[in-house]
């Protein structure tokens, strides 16, 4: 028989029982199995692409020509304005043209004393034709008339070719704009002497509208084309506008056209030049600045583009996607990107049209992972809603 201390013992160790039994809960309190994770995917899907490479360049003018005397002379006048646009065939300046003006003059006093001459030479070679007609002259003096006719007519051509060669001489005295363009500073002043030999020009006349911008892009880079465009991998893009960006980021409004690549290759920088025609009605670019040119370099028909938020680069540099396969679980798979296209990069290897790239949630998914995928720019569907309470 028990004694009643024992039997206390025994009831207390009944109702702490019970109680742990209340306190983890029956079969209705077990945990509920975690249910598919909703992620935001985007399905791929070939296209068109058009890939183009930002290349640095230079701008240079259309037309660059030097202003130069082609005689000595002293500079009397500067006809222009520094910096102003001028037209071809627009007076620069004005050299003392005394001496010029002395030889035309004596260029054409002699041009007059040949055709006295001349008409004196005209009037005894007709008088001789006349005389030996009726023997009243020898052949002889006959002759001799004639001969100093065509002298005469000789020497007339000589003074009028000494008189338009002293006019064109006095024409260089007066220096003219050689093209359309806009005229930089004076390198000298009035008073200063000048000769047809100097080194130094007088000025520099640049046509700016259109312009040019000279670009650089190395050989590997175009080895790499060629061999895509061999391919079959590329189509060729030679007639698709450049686009120009300015040194400030700002993009310029008028695009511009390839003109022509260099035929060789600097061996000092293992690049080669490409020239872009750029039209510049509003002057804005100057000679010499810095600019960047975005040029089409083919187009892939079936170019495959994913987002930049669905690809994750690891410390080592190698890119991956998470992808939700058929059965609605997480795979990674590794990717080979090529160059950004806007927000997205260019799939070269890994990826296919189809597939299913998580773009929103990866932080909440691993591989494996059951998810619930919901087209990015689709309306997400309904939450479920909460278990009732249980009833004690």
């Amino acid at each position: 028989m028990s004694s009643p201390k024992f039997a206390d013992c025994r009831a207390v160790f009944v109702i702490v029982g019970l109680a742990g039994v209340a306190a983890c809960g029956g079969p209705e309190s077990a945990p509920q199995g975690r249910g598919a994770m909703p992620v935001t995917v985007v399905t791929l899907a070939t296209a068109p692409v058009v890939l183009r490479r930002e290349l640095p360049g230079r701008t240079t003018p259309y037309l660059v020509a030097e202003v130069r005397p082609q005689v000595d002379g002293i500079v009397q006048q500067r006809l222009y304005t520094e910096g102003s646009a001028v037209k071809a065939g627009q007076p620069l300046y004005q050299l003392d043209d005394a001496t010029y003006q002395a030889d035309l003059a004596s260029a054409k006093a002699a041009l007059a004393r040949a055709e006295a001459t001349l008409n004196t030479a005209r009037l005894n070679s007709r008088r001789s034709a006349d005389l030996l007609a009726i023997n009243a002259v020898s052949k002889q003096d006959d002759e001799n008339a004639t001969a100093a006719l065509k002298q005469g007519e000789a020497d007339v051509a000589a003074a009028a070719a000494a008189v338009r060669s002293a006019e064109v001489i006095l024409g260089y005295a007066r220096i003219k704009a050689p093209i359309d363009g806009r005229i930089g500073k004076s390198t000298v002043t009035q008073g200063a002497l000048v000769t047809a030999n100097q080194d130094a020009p007088l000025a520099t006349v640049q046509q700016l509208d259109p312009i040019y911008v000279d670009l650089t892009q190395s050989s590997a880079e175009w080895l790499s084309l060629r061999r895509d465009l061999s391919a079959g991998r590329l189509e060729g893009t030679q007639d698709m506008p450049v686009a120009i960006v300015l040194e400030d980021g700002t993009p310029y409004e008028q695009p511009g056209k390839l003109a022509f690549s260099e035929v060789s290759v600097d061996p000092t920088t293992g690049s080669f030049a490409l020239r872009v025609v750029v039209p510049h009605p509003g002057h804005i670019l100057l000679p010499g600045m810095y600019v960047r040119a975005i040029v089409g370099t083919g187009t892939r028909q079936a170019g495959l583009l994913v987002p930049q938020q669905g690809i994750a680069r690891d410390p080592k540099g190698h890119t991956t996607a998470m992808v939700v396969g058929q059965d609605g679980k997480v795979e990674v798979r590794p990717v080979r990107v090529s160059q950004a296209i806007g927000d997205k990069w260019l799939v070269e290897e890994g990826l296919a049209a189809g597939d299913k790239v998580i773009v929103e949630g990866l932080q909440k998914v691993q591989p494996g992972a059951q998810v619930q995928p919901t087209e990015a720019g689709a309306t997400p569907p309904p939450a479920a809603p909460p278990a009732p309470a249980q009833q004690p």
